[in-house]
């Protein structure tokens, strides 16, 4: 059975667009308002869109169940894998007591809470994004501020708002090419007029961090390490993302960030050592209580985790693990079932078993036994409080993944486009809006550009703008929607132990996530209209020919091979020296 899309089941715009609204509007008024647990307002918002869609919409039974079925599968896996094991990893290390070295270690460098805020949410979180995304990087720093005695409240909120900038250039930068693959425009400007743009977002971040976390007067105190880590990150971010290409932009703009924070801090800092109401007053950075033999042993599960994540974002790397670990499920009823704009969608679930970035954290773990000094015992038991603790937070996001697809599939999403594209000469402006709606919806910057990439550039043209000014606001306007989005809200809840309050948290941040969008969206209609001096001059690209392809394949496979050679080698000669400086203390302090 085969159903035509409707995006206009009233034939009137706006009135369609209020119809599509309607399960957003609800999403925002259970957890704002009401402040419902997450994973109720989730499940009662997915039962609403599927009642939209089929009432509203015309949409089968049949289809609109195996859409939402779909989504939840995606949400299951890989979304919810990479939280599973990431905080599999952190509770490792805080069970064999390596991360109180890590503390120890942070404060060291600075005992000043929005400092360690900076390094860790901001710095070290946009190198994680830029390796894995999906959440990986909300679910690591929440749970290692946590550690660090953050209030939790405070250490989602920060991570959240952190995790902003990186997203249009996290996992490689497959947001940006998804989104020059689904609107035709050329990559390298896109790169490239996304790279104009956040860099700006960038700079301003760590300032609004520091003074969300200690008011104005405070925040304000240190704005010379604010410049340091956000000026730096973004002079990257701008240079590589123009001149290199989006693969590298995060990885690159982060490590840049984080040696040149940590190298002023050690020359700087502020007279005043911040703190937490509930802490008492530090008066300076603690004493390094450990050798550097220890503190390395301690780092070394995280060092073997970044260079897993990393390398499974390489492109061949993950080519040769797909070929041995891909299982791809044709979803029965909806493939090819729902047609949009003439063209059947594909219903596809790719089991990625091994690429799965979820599963670099795994064996990030994995390795890391060993350096942890951790027994199976502990292993075991770890895993099953893991999994316990994260149920609810499981069910959360394969319900919100399931809204997402159900959204999508009816055409309610399409809609949502529509609307926005009725904006005229200021759709500029709303370009970067119609980003933010895709990725609250879906909890992706890839997705929403995959939704909506198309729309803003057919959009765009029809109003005589440079179509890479608006899809590249659908990449940039999308990232501020990754703060409230209700799949980043449990993967924050979860990293952080509050399951369950995931309105508090939003409370905290829509209101910055709406500014910081409205002032990507004017400079994106200065773009548009004044300051057309930033727009990239570009040719589409020519398409290749299959027997080139068919080339790069078989080439691409052999440097997977090499890379993860070259990826297990990093590994044990990081295991070896790990086990080994620490155990050069002991022996010595014996």
């Amino acid at each position: 059975m085969q159903w035509k899309m409707v995006t206009d089941p009233f034939d009137n715009i706006g009135l369609s667009a209020l119809l599509a609204a309607i399960p957003i509007l609800y999403l925002f008024w259970a957890l704002a308002y009401v402040r419902m647990k997450g994973h109720w307002a989730a499940i009662s918002g997915t039962i609403i869109a599927i009642l939209v869609a089929i009432f509203g919409y015309g949409m089968p039974v049949e289809l609109a169940m195996a859409s939402t079925f779909f989504g939840s599968l995606f949400g299951l896996w890989p979304v919810g894998w990479i939280v599973v094991t990431a905080i599999f990893l952190l509770s490792l290390s805080i069970r064999t007591g390596q991360f109180e070295i890590i503390r120890n270690s942070l404060a060291a460098v600075t005992a000043d809470r929005r400092m360690q805020a900076l390094l860790i949410a901001f710095s070290f979180g946009a190198f994680i994004e830029g390796a894995s995304g999906f959440g990986t990087p909300v679910a690591i720093t929440g749970a290692m501020l946590i550690g660090l005695g953050f209030e939790p409240l405070y250490a989602a909120a920060i991570c959240l708002l952190a995790n902003t900038a990186p997203v249009a250039f996290g996992v490689i930068g497959i947001p940006v090419t998804v989104a020059s693959q689904v609107s035709g425009v050329d990559l390298t400007a896109l790169s490239q007029l996304v790279g104009r743009t956040l860099p700006f977002l960038s700079l301003i971040i760590p300032f609004y961090i520091v003074v969300l976390m200690s008011g104005w007067k405070k925040g304000m105190v240190v704005w010379p390490a604010c410049l340091v880590c956000g000026g730096s990150f973004a002079i990257t971010q701008w240079y590589v993302s123009n001149f290199i290409g989006p693969q590298l932009t995060d990885i690159a703009a982060a490590l840049v960030s984080i040696v040149c924070l940590t190298v002023f801090l050690h020359r700087w800092h502020p007279e005043e050592v911040w703190t937490f109401e509930h802490e008492p007053d530090a008066v300076s950075r603690e004493e390094l209580k450990y050798s550097g033999g220890q503190v390395f042993k301690a780092w070394a599960p995280f060092i073997i985790m970044s260079v897993f994540v990393a390398a499974w974002g390489i492109g061949p790397i993950r080519s040769v693990l797909d070929s041995f670990g891909m299982v791809k499920l044709e979803i029965p009823m909806l493939h090819n079932a729902v047609i949009r704009g003439g063209v059947p969608m594909a219903a596809v679930y790719n089991f990625n078993i091994l690429s799965a970035a979820g599963t670099a954290m795994l064996f990030a773990a994995i390795f890391s036994i060993p350096v942890m000094g951790a027994s199976m015992e502990t292993v075991v038991s770890v895993a099953k409080e893991t999994i316990a603790r994260l149920l609810w937070t499981m069910v959360t996001i394969a319900s919100i993944l399931g809204f997402a697809y159900i959204m999508n599939f009816s055409g309610m999403a399409v809609t949502l486009g529509y609307a926005f594209a009725q904006t005229g000469i200021f759709f500029p402006f709303f370009a970067a809006f119609l980003g933010w709606l895709g990725v609250f919806m879906t909890g992706s910057d890839t997705s929403s550009n995959a939704l909506f990439g198309k729309l803003q550039e057919v959009t765009a043209r029809a109003i005589g703008v440079d179509p890479v000014v608006t899809v590249a606001a659908n990449a940039s306007g999308g990232v501020c929607g990754k703060m409230i989005s209700p799949q980043s809200l449990s993967v924050a809840t979860a990293a952080t132990h509050l399951v369950g309050r995931e309105a508090d948290i939003l409370h905290l941040t829509i209101k910055h996530s709406i500014i910081l969008t409205a002032l990507i969206g004017v400079f994106v209609y200065l773009q548009a209209y004044v300051l057309t001096w930033m727009i990239p001059v570009y040719e589409k690209a020519a398409v290749a020919a299959p027997a080139a392809t068919a080339a790069a394949a078989s080439a691409s496979q052999t440097e997977g091979i090499i890379y993860l050679s070259v990826t297990l080698g990093i590994t044990i000669i990081l295991i070896i020296s790990a086990i080994s400086a620490a155990g050069s203390r002991s022996r010595s302090a014996a």
